[in-house]
């Protein structure tokens, strides 16, 4: 079920009054709710992968109470075990493995050697690489002994599948999310609001700002061996902003829905494209992915505590680990290692830290927003390409500095509209987050003008036919 669609907009009234008239005066069933109407929510687009949830659900919590009990260190490690082999093992299959099949094939035809291999026809469940890592992080803090394991099923269940943040993220962790649903919700209308208008500034995001740059996107990288330099460079950042609109839209959409419901994600993503250097972004872009990876990958392997050349292993491992947790395509693997060359030379200089506390932004930055906003547009390129040798020779592309027209933008009456409405989108999308970090606050805060101004955008600016699907529900 999309957020941008008839169907969720039918069936979230609905889950709200149940919500709060119907079951209001019972904890237990208002987490019943939770669970029914995340798994109407999910199986909305195949129901057959409900067992997977449900599955990975039950096997982490009895590992989790198994583990409670535990006192012996080699038994504790095999539970853990458990849970790490089932759900990457489950990740792996599903995501990875035609991947790996045509990777050893292609391996082969290097050395002359045709290899006739098979793969399956496997269809990626929608949000697995979320929910898994979810689930794992739980197992994990109760092995670390940093939370309690939860006795009701029911509750873990809830936290699990939430529908909100289920196929999209954020990635919640145990400690701040399952408490939530251990302790009676009372409806706040401030927080509600704030919910709503959030949900609104999502909307805005994905289907005016990210959906609208589509338009144009697909037709660049679609057929970039036509176009000019300058038109190749902006399909690329169109894409940057395509990306942003798309996936933090859905997070706003998220923690605005939760809110609704008495619950508080994390913020997700912080004002990225305001980053002064390639560790400032990854502070600001998808934080709870990338604060997964610090406590779970890169603090186990030793962090930045060891040599420099355990530093360099480190860094090199965390950002291609998180390209290849995106997909099952060799361009992820690259788009994570130019990231781990770009954050290198900070952490070499003892300079990844250096924008931590100071959010406030001035004259004098713009060298450094610009900068680091080029660098990552130029490696989304390979996010967005369909292979290795696409996105290098798209850059190449760009790189030739070939002179010609950029007829794309205002080839029909249509492309002029599109153009329009996308540099106005992009202009507010900028000016809105500028005035939210000059005002030292970690998301848009609308109010009932600028509501009710956004509002009107969307209806006369969005792309509602064919409602498309968000970037990350192939992730």
């Amino acid at each position: 079920m999309l957020f941008n669609s008839i169907d969720f907009a039918i069936f979230l009234p609905i889950v709200f009054v149940l919500y709060w008239f119907v079951t209001k005066r019972s904890l237990s069933l208002q987490n019943v709710l939770i669970v029914c109407a995340s798994y109407l929510f999910y199986g909305w687009w195949d129901y057959r992968f409900l067992a997977l949830i449900a599955l990975s659900t039950l096997v982490d919590f009895l590992v989790a109470r198994q583990l409670q009990k535990e006192t012996v260190r080699k038994r504790r490690k095999a539970l853990l075990f458990v849970s790490l082999v089932f759900n990457l093992g489950m990740l792996a299959f599903f995501k990875y493995f035609n991947f790996f099949i045509e990777s050893w094939v292609d391996a082969w035809q290097l050395f002359g050697i045709e290899m006739q291999t098979a793969t399956l026809k496997i269809i990626l469940p929608v949000g697995i690489s979320f929910y898994t890592f979810q689930t794992l992080s739980y197992t994990m803090d109760v092995y670390r002994k940093k939370i309690d394991a939860t006795n009701s099923f029911m509750q873990f269940a809830a936290f699990v599948s939430f529908f909100p943040q289920l196929v999209a993220g954020p990635i919640e962790r145990a400690s701040h999310l399952l408490p939530q649903f251990q302790t009676k919700r009372i409806f706040n209308s401030e927080f509600a609001i704030s919910g709503f208008y959030l949900i609104i500034w999502g909307l805005f995001k994905k289907v005016v700002v990210a959906d609208n740059c589509a338009y144009f996107v697909n037709q660049i990288f679609d057929g970039y061996g036509s176009y000019s330099s300058m038109e190749l460079f902006l399909g690329a950042v169109l894409f940057a902003f395509q990306i942003y609109g798309d996936f933090s839209g859905y997070s706003d959409i998220a923690i605005g829905v939760s809110r609704l419901f008495g619950f508080d994600l994390k913020t997700n993503f912080s004002f990225p494209y305001f980053s002064r250097d390639i560790a400032e972004f990854w502070r600001r872009w998808h934080i709870s992915l990338s604060t997964w990876f610090r406590d779970y990958l890169y603090i186990p392997l030793g962090g930045s505590r060891g040599s420099t050349w355990q530093n360099v292993r480190n860094v090199f491992i965390v950002f291609l680990v998180s390209g290849f947790w995106h997909g099952a395509n060799w361009t992820f693997v690259v788009w994570g290692a130019i990231h781990a060359t770009l954050f290198l030379p900070l952490l070499l200089l003892q300079s990844n830290r250096k924008h931590i506390t100071s959010t406030k932004l001035s004259l004098q930055q713009v060298p450094m927003l610009v900068g680091t906003f080029v660098v990552v547009t130029m490696a989304w390129i390979f996010f967005r390409a369909d292979s290795v040798s696409i996105g290098y020779q798209y850059i190449l592309d760009i790189a030739s500095f070939n002179s010609g027209t950029t007829q794309v933008f205002y080839k029909t009456s249509k492309t002029v509209l599109f153009t329009a409405i996308i540099v106005v989108s992009i202009g507010i999308l900028l000016l809105f987050e500028f005035l939210a970090i000059q005002k030292d606050k970690k998301e848009v805060e609308l109010n009932r003008y600028t509501a009710i101004a956004v509002v009107l955008l969307i209806c006369f600016m969005g792309v509602f036919k064919n409602p498309s699907a968000f970037i990350y529900f192939q992730f």
